[in-house]
């Protein structure tokens, strides 16, 4: 049996991963985070990317699964790579000088397309980290060890319950989003207006708002977030 996560789902088997403590996962998870961030360059890029896979397959991701995440993470990815790399050549050779618009070198964009793959890839990275622990452990148990872990601060007023509630909010409302703008993505291009940043922006955000006051009214209506 399975339960909903933001980046996949769980996956009920008894592989090298789930085996391991959820809090370890987390540090490694946060870890792995930090270590991507440090380095830099298409290299270490790609050793990232062959890490997290290679930890996404063992949690038991399959092809369909890394199909799916890409999917989702594409949605930002493709704009975001476009001005990164744009940005990173502009930078270095380009711009607006004597006689107009200069465009970069080819050498400019080059680079900048290294710079592109490298913040892209990293975020990915990331993902399939990312979904290589939600794969391999429930929510009820991730939920659990974040409480647990917080229970010392407990006498500094802390309320470690309300913070895994507010986990449990964003890990439940992800994949509600991701499918509100693959949504918003079709009825775009359903009307031939794919192109359009309006008709898949402001659907997107105003169908995210109403979805939060839903979920808000929801948690007011059993007294939760009244003290």
């Amino acid at each position: 049996m399975t339960s909903a996560s933001p980046l996949g789902e769980y996956i009920a088997r008894r592989g090298p991963l789930h085996r391991v403590r959820p809090g370890l996962k987390l540090l490694g998870l946060f870890a792995f985070a930090i270590a991507t961030t440090a380095t830099g360059g298409p290299a270490a890029t790609t050793v990232g990317l062959l890490v997290a896979a290679a930890a996404a397959a063992i949690a038991g991701l399959r092809g369909r699964d890394f199909g799916r995440v890409a999917r989702r993470f594409a949605l930002i990815a493709v704009p975001l790579l476009v001005f990164t790399a744009a940005s990173a050549a502009f930078g270095r050779d380009g711009g607006w000088g004597p006689g107009g618009l200069e465009l970069p070198s080819a050498a400019a964009w080059a680079a900048g397309a290294a710079r592109g793959y490298s913040v892209i890839g990293d975020l990915f990275a990331l993902v399939l980290a990312a979904s290589a622990v939600t794969a391999s452990t429930a929510v009820e148990d991730m939920l659990d060890t974040i409480t647990r872990s917080l229970a010392p601060f407990r006498r500094f007023g802390a309320k470690p319950e309300r913070f895994a509630l507010a986990c449990s909010l964003v890990i439940r409302s992800i994949p509600s989003i991701l499918g509100i703008a693959q949504e918003t993505a079709a009825a775009a291009r359903a009307r031939g207006l794919e192109r359009s940043p309006r008709a898949r922006v402001v659907p997107l955000v105003l169908r995210t708002v109403a979805h939060a006051q839903l979920t808000g009214e929801a948690l007011a209506a059993r007294g939760i977030g009244e003290e």
